[in-house]
């Protein structure tokens, strides 16, 4: 077999590879006794997103991740594996699932870059079980994606995983491999392709400005009557557009304007994508050390500099906000304590963004080798950030006020690798896409104190922001 100069080329025809497909070809591996091939190899430098563009396929399960402020970015295409479950003990099925998928993968690597080896995409709605059939994500989804293109500090990996099974036929994995190494080299110095004509598109509030209102002011009567301290309630804006929307233009327009957000798109495998600039991190677990995220309380940025400030001193120094940003604090910690980890609470701070800043504590703790990432995410979720407390009471409300469904809005996303590294994001300042309609979502904390005019104000504020990167 002649050998390419080219490194990627070696590594597609890489002997211990190569034995170990001709071992399986030899033993006619059974039909029931699948196993996976994990191929790790680093590339030329391209941007995962113009690969998103031109590869992603409607009908397959896609994600796609994306921090600046990291210099990491991630494409994931397609899936050799996948969960697709309701219930309550999702979390605990989906840990199974990525276990019992480790247990049939061998992996071959050529870098031990970031974002080498098998990476499980997960996706999470916020109720256990959608009460509106025509949801268009389940309750949870997991899978292992077929193809993976991620960046690390200007260091590209491709990741492919492909099924052995008792019809292997060595030649083709390795050219199919080698081919689409050739196809994602061919897309390095090109830009994701999008018409910026400006679309016509229409709006109408889900729940109408004066009924959210009326919510607010029911929920702060539930508060003064000590049933709960805390209630999110969320609104949604239906937009309807005279051309489909274009899902690369919207993150690539949520990458320029929210550079300080992980931005984020799931598609479903059937036409539907949920998409967004999530300022909040659920979890980051990176060699078992665990870092998470109290983000609540909010007020607008100023549109000068002395206003901005005047702002932030006003967050800083409000009871109210920081009564609600407490009750996050105390939860996350008390949730940890209850896995058996031991938190600690970092200096508080200001999470700025573009058009909002929030009051930030960080959380950190050491990760048993024994606690899967899953577990705590199951824990964790929902926050009082995105829900309210007590947790229970709290999310019988929003059953009670909001009138659509949530489905992935302020639920976990992320992704989780075969040594426990993960990071999980709450999928707030998030729109579910679906040809040339969209569904957009924003919550605000309501608290003793909230006033219902400026709640609505600050969902709006939210709500907007989404839109101008949307069209």
């Amino acid at each position: 077999m002649t050998v390419s100069p080219c490194p990627a080329h070696s590594f597609v025809y890489n002997r211990e590879l190569y034995q170990f497909l001709l071992e399986q070809e030899r033993n006619g591996i059974k039909s029931n006794c699948t196993q996976i091939v994990n191929i790790s190899l680093e590339i030329d430098l391209v941007d995962p997103l113009v690969v998103f563009d031109h590869l992603a396929q409607p009908n397959q399960l896609n994600f796609y991740w994306e921090n600046q402020s990291k210099k990491e970015a991630i494409a994931a295409l397609g899936a050799v594996a996948k969960l697709e479950i309701p219930g309550k003990d999702r979390f605990i099925k989906s840990e199974y699932f990525i276990q019992k998928c480790l247990r049939k993968i061998t992996s071959f690597s050529q870098t031990n870059q970031p974002f080498s080896g098998p990476l499980f995409f997960c996706g999470f709605s916020f109720f256990d079980k959608n009460d509106q059939e025509d949801n268009p994500f389940p309750a949870a989804t997991v899978f292992l994606p077929r193809w993976q293109i991620a960046v690390k500090n200007e260091r590209c990996i491709l990741v492919a995983n492909t099924i052995i099974n008792g019809g292997i036929n060595i030649e083709n994995i390795l050219q199919t491999l080698w081919e689409q190494i050739e196809r994602i080299n061919f897309l390095g110095d090109r830009a994701p392709h999008f018409d910026f004509s400006p679309a016509k598109f229409s709006k109408q509030s889900v729940a109408n400005p004066e009924k959210f209102k009326l919510s607010v002011l029911s929920a702060l009567q539930t508060i003064r009557n000590n049933h709960l301290s805390k209630v999110v309630l969320a609104d949604a804006l239906d937009v309807r557009s005279n051309t489909h929307f274009n899902l690369f233009k919207s993150l690539s327009n949520l990458r320029q304007l929210h550079p300080n957000c992980y931005i984020f798109s799931l598609s479903n495998g059937k036409g539907q994508n949920f998409i967004g600039a999530s300022p909040e991190r659920l979890i980051s677990i990176h060699n078992q050390q665990l870092i998470t995220d109290a983000l609540a309380g909010s007020a607008p940025r100023g549109k000068t500099p002395a206003e901005d400030a005047a702002n932030a001193n006003l967050l800083v120094n409000s009871e109210k906000e920081r009564h609600e940003h407490s009750l996050v604090i105390d939860f996350i910690t008390q949730s940890l304590c209850q896995l058996g980890l031991l938190p600690q609470v970092l200096a508080p701070r200001l999470r700025q963004l573009s058009n909002i800043q929030h009051l930030w504590t960080p959380i950190s703790a050491i990760v048993p080798a024994n606690v899967h990432p899953l577990k705590i995410v199951a824990q964790l979720h929902p926050t009082p950030a995105v829900a309210g407390a007590a947790r229970d009471v709290a999310c019988s409300e929003i059953r009670r006020y909001e009138s659509f469904e949530r489905g992935l809005y302020a639920a976990p996303l992320g992704w989780v690798d075969s040594n426990g590294n993960c990071e999980f994001i709450v999928g707030i300042r998030s729109a579910l896409i679906d040809g040339d309609r969209a569904r957009l979502y924003a919550g605000a904390g309501i608290v003793a104190g909230s006033d219902p005019d400026k709640e609505l104000a600050e969902v709006q504020l939210k709500l907007q922001a989404l839109l101008k990167a949307l069209v």
